[in-house]
């Protein structure tokens, strides 16, 4: 079976270089990077789709053509304090924050969010519950997750820095005979 993970097209957050909050829409560039992606979705084959909750990825189902169930498991890392704003400014209005986040990337809980290690956990057991159902499945959600989902195949969240997710993209993992693996990372769109 294949988990087919779509991440949503630019959104005003990526083109303002701020962590992402729940409400920031697809760009222009967005809509027009799934609009390509929806035609390559032509070469998949599925049976369920999962969304997460947020606006952006909402938009990104609307425009892949598609309807599915809403998954709050596969929504971005909550960033708390931190959403909304650039590196520099949660170094400048955060600084003990930011300071403990760096030197503690996977367990550092941003206060009123996530620790990456939280995320991993919903992440991971929405993934073994996909397995158990046994069909292939799209889930169209964000960077982080498909990094934490890649970090899955492995059973190892260190790796979550090794891997760089484009908008609009496609990648896939598979599980055959209880055995996982990676077979794409950022398919991106052809154009037609």
């Amino acid at each position: 079976m294949d988990i087919i993970m779509i991440r949503h097209g630019e959104s005003q957050a990526n083109v303002d270089r701020v962590f992402g909050t729940f409400d920031t829409p697809l760009s222009k560039r967005g809509i027009e990077q799934i609009r390509t992606t929806r035609y390559n979705l032509e070469e998949y084959g599925f049976s369920k789709v999962y969304y997460s909750p947020f606006t952006r990825t909402k938009e990104t189902l609307h425009y892949l053509g598609l309807k599915g169930i809403e998954e709050p498991r596969i929504q971005e890392y909550d960033f708390g304090i931190f959403s909304g704003l650039t590196y520099k400014e949660i170094e400048s209005r955060y600084p003990k924050e930011y300071e403990e986040w760096i030197e503690k990337p996977n367990s550092y809980i941003i206060p009123k969010g996530e620790s990456l290690e939280i995320v991993y956990r919903r992440v991971v057991d929405f993934l073994e519950e996909i397995v158990q159902q046994g069909e292939d499945t799209i889930l169209v959600t964000h960077a982080g997750v498909i990094r934490l989902a890649l970090c899955w195949i492995f059973d190892d969240i260190d790796n979550f820095f090794r891997f760089k997710i484009e908008n609009g993209s496609i990648s896939t993992i598979a599980i055959e005979d209880n055995y996982k693996f990676i077979k794409k990372v950022n398919h991106t769109p052809r154009l037609r």
